[in-house]
């Protein structure tokens, strides 16, 4: 079977689904769930969605760590039941709830990507069952509501695209449901970053620029065990994962599909929505500024050059180092970048192969170390309004 391997090598837990799997599985949601009171209106919500013509299973995924108190461990205990019984009352013909729960998780391990990690390998594992590598693995988290479209939608992309590996799904916190005026500032704040951030990475000449929103993502299975599952970080799970990712090509993008998460505060993750807005509330974080949008003007002038690094002289890649912002270059420098170009050259027979491992090197984890070193030594940090204004005058030039 095609995961063998990586169930061999990579999965800790014995399954937590017993029975055989339906051969005409094709697609699995999986939701991660701990000290959850919103997962059965999830549920409905998916529940209500257009009907799919293949066949769907959602496993919910309820954790908690050793070190989580007893009234967490209770409440997902209960939750647990409650899954169980819901369950009996709601499953259809192709469309069925698998409800897991991994209790006590090594508490040096348990967090966001550990919770994501186990449900989703437990779909690899139905997946597996029934050698269906091209199978769909959805992540949703257990406080989100769906489009009608949703289900529907995911299938139609990945049934009509067969090179389509992995894609990210549109999202819309729900600001109707606030009433703290500051709270959906906030969340409106930070929706507006995501933004920003995407489409200035677009401007600066990124091919690999995707949201990444661990509750808004789909990808085959054998795509995710190629790049060897999601990890177990406590957070940031998503961003590492879905990044990892674009290493196999150009993620889709299915924009008609939305994700409507929650806008809470949160202290479960040290960053991320719920921790930005928790910094908000308490006055710890100002999330009406954001990065420079000067900085994304350095990079694109990197970037725009790439192509003349193909096969480059000494010679000549002297003067296109001198061209470049101070910026740009103390961070090439930090980098080893000459050493690492020559690496790249000696690798690449054509310019399109350079390209692709030239952006396989400078993937958006060296891009964010880069905006972190611009903002230390030479640029403020900007007002987030002033930032997307910048950038959409440029983008129209």
């Amino acid at each position: 079977m095609f995961a063998d391997r990586y169930i061999q090598n990579n999965i800790v837990y014995a399954p937590f689904i017993e029975g055989k799997v339906s051969p005409s599985l094709a697609m699995i949601v999986m939701i991660p769930c701990l000290n959850e009171p919103e997962i059965i209106r999830t549920l409905e919500s998916v529940w209500a969605c257009d009907p799919i013509d293949s066949f769907c299973e959602v496993i919910v995924a309820v954790n908690d760590s050793e070190a989580s108190s007893q009234e967490v461990k209770n409440f997902n205990r209960e939750t647990y039941q409650n899954l169980i019984e819901w369950k009996k009352c709601n499953d259809r013909q192709n469309l069925v709830l698998q409800p897991i729960y991994a209790t006590s998780v090594n508490a040096k391990h348990a967090g966001a990507g550990m919770a994501r990690k186990i449900g989703m390998d437990e779909a690899i594992r139905r997946f597996n069952a029934i050698s269906r590598p091209e199978g769909v693995i959805v992540s949703l988290d257990s406080d989100c509501l769906v489009s009608p479209n949703y289900l529907k939608q995911i299938e139609a992309v990945f049934s009509e695209d067969k090179s389509c590996f992995a894609a990210t799904l549109n999202f819309r916190h729900r600001f109707e449901e606030m009433e703290d005026a500051k709270q959906k500032a906030g969340i409106c704040l930070y929706e507006d970053y995501l933004h920003y951030y995407k489409q200035a990475l677009e401007f600066a000449g990124f091919p690999d620029s995707i949201y990444t929103i661990g509750s808004a993502f789909a990808v085959r299975a054998n795509a995710y065990t190629k790049q060897g599952g999601m990890n177990r970080r406590q957070a940031g799970e998503d961003f590492y994962f879905l990044n990892k990712l674009t290493k196999l090509g150009r993620l889709t993008e299915i924009m008609d599909v939305f994700v409507y998460p929650s806008a809470r505060v949160s202290d479960r993750v040290p960053f991320g929505t719920g921790a930005a807005m928790t910094k908000w509330m308490n006055e710890d974080g100002d999330l009406t500024m954001t990065y420079n949008f000067a900085a994304f003007l350095d990079l694109k002038k990197l970037f725009d050059q790439v192509d003349s690094l193909f096969r480059i002289s000494v010679e000549d890649y002297s003067r296109f180092i001198s061209s470049l912002p101070d910026s740009v270059q103390e961070y090439l420098q930090t980098l080893d970048f000459e050493l690492k170009l020559t690496e790249i050259n000696q690798n690449s027979s054509s310019l399109p192969s350079f390209r692709k491992r030239f952006f396989q090197f400078f993937d958006a984890f060296i891009i964010l170390r880069f905006l972190n070193l611009a903002h230390q030594n030479y640029y403020p940090r900007q007002n987030l309004s002033e930032a997307f204004t910048l950038l959409a005058k440029y983008s129209y030039c």
